[in-house]
């Protein structure tokens, strides 16, 4: 398969109800608005608060007012799942992808957005179950539709989201999502989906093992909304420490933001994207972030990348970071970390890179439109902040699997200290 390369404390709410919550969403009111380029194929109307009680007349004639029937609890859909789709790549003919993905939301309902690559996507059938081994299904398989219709087809970068379907899920369910497509897929830039398949034809619906071939990089799904009692949701913002690039061997499960997510029993939904800086990142944020609904608080570790580049200044990295916090603040509470040690560069000048992201921490710390989570602080040595502690990295910029657990413990840790939880 072809690759190429593509290119609110707004509302801050505790645990259980979330009230005032302009610009959010609602559990899916049809008067909400939608991205541009994003499709959605149906959205849920809130339930009345409650009814008009009835008059009864009782045997004697007398009239009385009834008990009101009790208002139902509120539910709205937030993101369980996500991942930022970089890459597109060409898939000839119809072809099952057969995704094993953590689901970090529990909830009566699903939805599912797709995206497509750099050209039109056909999906012709999808599904969710529950997943099993081996690429086998562990619940029968649940046919999604998208307007009512078994598929689509899209242009390019766009997003399509499925009308919900009622599918139970617990935190962090792990679900197949099978589906038929062929074109241009969108898919993430590493392997990180163990137990995930592909094969030839259509076989969304086979309950046993896929066979076919492993495709463990995510492809298509974007991401998958639960709907449920509303609480915190976070979305993590970074690159290739966020997406959880360590070696050949990746797992998103292994990444800090699941790690995050396992400790707070919150959704904390992944969208780093391997390889990006702030200038790429600016320019997606509207599809990979802005575009998600019910997401409350929002991380951001970013500019590693940008250390180092022939036109780059300390004055550069803070306006770009201001940028990506000029958009992401109407929508969510905003939390900044520091940038890792950096061992070596793989541009300009290594010096410079010392410097600079020095400076740019120092900045960082001193922010006070977002919580600061100093993740240099964990995983550098005592007396050199160049340096990882040993052990924390795999090769000098990112981080090891024990490394991810530090910084899950302090992200985990300043977030129950400054967020409530």
């Amino acid at each position: 398969m072809g690759l190429r390369k593509a290119l609110r404390w707004g509302c801050f709410g505790v645990l259980g109800l979330l009230a005032g919550c302009g610009g959010m969403d609602d559990g899916g009111s049809p008067e909400e608005s939608v991205a541009p380029g994003h499709t959605d194929a149906q959205v849920t109307a809130p339930a009345d608060a409650v009814e008009a009680a009835p008059t009864l007349t009782l045997h004697d004639g007398h009239r009385v007012q009834a008990t009101p029937p009790v208002a139902p609890l509120p539910t709205r859909f937030q993101p369980g799942f996500h991942q930022a789709l970089r890459l597109s790549g060409g898939v000839g003919s119809v072809t099952t992808y057969r995704l094993k993905v953590p689901v970090g939301r529990a909830g009566s309902r699903v939805r599912v957005t797709f995206r497509s690559g750099d050209g039109s996507m056909t999906l012709q059938r999808a599904t969710v179950a529950k997943a099993g081994a081996n690429g086998a299904l562990a619940s029968a398989p649940v046919t999604l539709t998208f307007n009512g219709q078994a598929g689509f087809t899209a242009n390019a970068r766009t997003l399509v989201t499925s009308d919900p379907v009622a599918f139970p899920v617990q935190f962090r369910d792990e679900l197949a999502l099978s589906f038929e497509v062929k074109g241009e897929v969108a898919q993430s830039m590493i392997d990180a989906f163990p137990d995930s398949w592909m094969k030839t034809g259509a076989f969304a619906t086979t309950q046993g093992a896929l066979g076919g071939q492993r495709w463990e990089r995510s492809l298509a799904v974007a991401t998958v909304d639960v709907e449920g009692a509303p609480g915190r949701a976070f979305v993590a913002i970074g690159d290739s420490i966020t997406e959880g690039y360590m070696d050949t061997f990746n797992d998103t499960r292994d990444a800090w933001p699941a790690l995050v997510e396992k400790q707070l029993g919150v959704p904390v939904v992944n969208s780093g994207v391997s390889g990006q800086g702030f200038w790429d990142a600016n320019l997606q944020l509207p599809q990979e972030v802005l575009a998600l609904q019910g997401v409350t608080d929002c991380i951001v570790l970013l500019g590693t990348n940008d250390l180092g580049a022939a036109d780059m200044t300390v004055e550069k990295l803070e306006q770009r970071m201001t940028q990506i916090l000029d958009q992401l603040q109407p929508m969510c509470r905003l939390w900044v970390s520091t940038l890792l040690p950096k061992e070596k560069t793989n541009e300009g000048s290594y010096d410079a890179v010392k410097v600079q992201r020095r400076a740019f921490n120092e900045w960082v710390r001193k922010l006070t439109r977002a919580e600061v989570i100093d993740l240099e602080a964990v995983m550098r040595q005592p007396g050199n902040a160049d340096l990882f502690l040993d052990g924390l990295e795999v090769d000098g910029i990112h981080p090891s699997a024990e490394g991810h657990h530090v910084m899950a413990a302090e992200v985990a840790r300043v977030i129950k200290e400054k967020g409530g939880l």
